[in-house]
C-alpha cells in the first residue's frame, strides 16, 4: 500500500464526551472509487446514534486504510476514519469503521463503501418518504435512498446495517416496531431495487433493558425488551435478515450510548453476521 501524504496524518487534539480527551482527523482524503463496481462493495449504515456513534476517537480510529471508503456529507469518496458519521457534532466511534476493516481482511481485493446516513434520536417514524426530523433538520429516509444511488452509480449494494429503537422504547414505539421495521426493509430494498440485498438489525443493550423510577430504583423497561424479541423474531418472517446481540457491551456513562470498545465491538458482530448471511443468500447482485 503506498504511503499517505502526511497531512491526513495530522490530527487535533478535541475535548469530547465524558471529559475524555477525543483524536479527529483534521484533513481527510478524497479518492476515486474502484472502476470495476462489482470490486466495490457498498454497506448502507442506518439508525440513531448508536450507529452514528458516540465513542471517542482513539488514534487506531484514525489510521487509514485505502480498502475502506466513506461517502462523506458532499458525496464524495473518503479513505475513512473515525468519525465515519456527521449527523451531529458530538458523532465519534460507531461499529461502521470496524464494520468495514473486518470486512476488508476477507478479501483484499475488494474495497468496501460505507454509506454513513444514520441519525441521532430518529425514532423510526422518521424513516419513511418525506418524513422531517426537527432536531437535525433532515429527512432520514429520503437522504438515505439519495445517498445510497449516489454510492451505487460507482459500487454494488451488498448489504444494509440498522441499529435503532432507543427512540422506540415506549408502549407505543415498541408494539408497532415489528410491522414498522419489516416494512422499512420491504421499502428499502424496492426503492433501492435491490430486492435481495442482506439486512442486519442490532439488538438494544443490556443497560438500556433498566430504567430508573422516581426514586433512583432500577426496573425492567418492558418496551426495550420487547423491541429485542421483535429484533429476533424477524428472522422467521423477513427473507435475507439476521440479527446481531449486544449482549456484554458498555456504555460511555450515559446508560444510553456504546463506549469506543463496545462500538468496534458491535462493528465486529456485524461483519461477521454479514459474511455469514451473505454465503447464506449468496444474494449480492453484480
Amino acid at each position: 500500500m503506498p504511503h499517505l501524504p502526511l497531512l491526513l496524518l495530522a490530527t487535533t487534539l478535541l475535548t469530547g464526551s465524558a471529559g475524555a480527551q477525543s483524536l479527529r482527523p483534521k484533513a481527510r482524503e478524497q479518492v476515486a472509487p474502484p472502476t470495476r463496481k462489482e470490486k466495490f462493495r457498498l454497506y448502507l449504515l442506518v439508525g440513531q446514534s448508536n450507529m452514528a456513534g458516540r465513542g471517542i476517537v482513539q488514534p487506531q480510529d484514525t489510521i487509514p486504510n485505502r480498502h475502506v471508503l466513506r461517502l462523506n456529507a458532499a458525496g464524495q469518496w473518503e479513505v475513512a476514519q473515525d468519525p465515519i458519521h456527521f449527523d451531529k457534532s458530538v458523532a465519534g466511534v460507531g461499529p461502521g469503521l470496524t464494520f468495514g476493516r473486518t470486512l476488508s481482511e476477507q478479501d483484499t481485493s475488494l474495497v468496501i463503501g460505507l454509506i454513513p446516513c444514520a441519525v441521532g434520536g430518529s425514532a423510526i417514524r422518521y424513516w419513511q418518504p418525506g418524513a422531517f426530523y426537527p432536531p437535525t433538520k433532515t429527512n432520514p429516509y429520503d437522504d438515505a435512498i439519495r445517498r445510497a444511488k449516489t454510492a451505487m452509480q460507482n459500487g454494488t449494494l451488498a448489504g444494509v446495517i440498522w441499529h435503532q429503537g432507543e427512540s422506540d422504547s415506549n408502549p407505543a414505539g415498541s408494539t408497532a416496531y415489528g410491522p414498522s421495521l419489516t416494512a422499512l426493509i420491504a421499502r428499502f430494498r424496492q426503492d433501492l431495487q435491490a430486492p435481495d440485498v442482506p439486512f442486519l438489525a442490532g439488538q438494544l443493550p443490556e443497560f438500556q433493558l433498566l430504567k430508573l423510577d422516581s426514586a433512583g430504583r432500577p426496573h425492567t423497561n418492558e418496551a426495550a425488551q420487547r423491541i429485542n424479541a421483535t429484533v429476533a423474531a424477524l428472522q422467521k418472517t423477513v427473507p435475507r435478515y439476521a440479527y446481531v446481540t449486544a449482549e456484554g457491551t458498555t456504555h460511555i456513562g450515559d446508560y444510553t450510548h456504546f463506549n469506543t470498545a463496545s462500538a468496534r465491538l458491535m462493528g465486529q458482530r456485524y461483519a461477521v453476521a454479514m459474511l455469514r448471511l451473505q454465503k447464506a443468500s449468496k444474494s449480492i447482485r453484480k
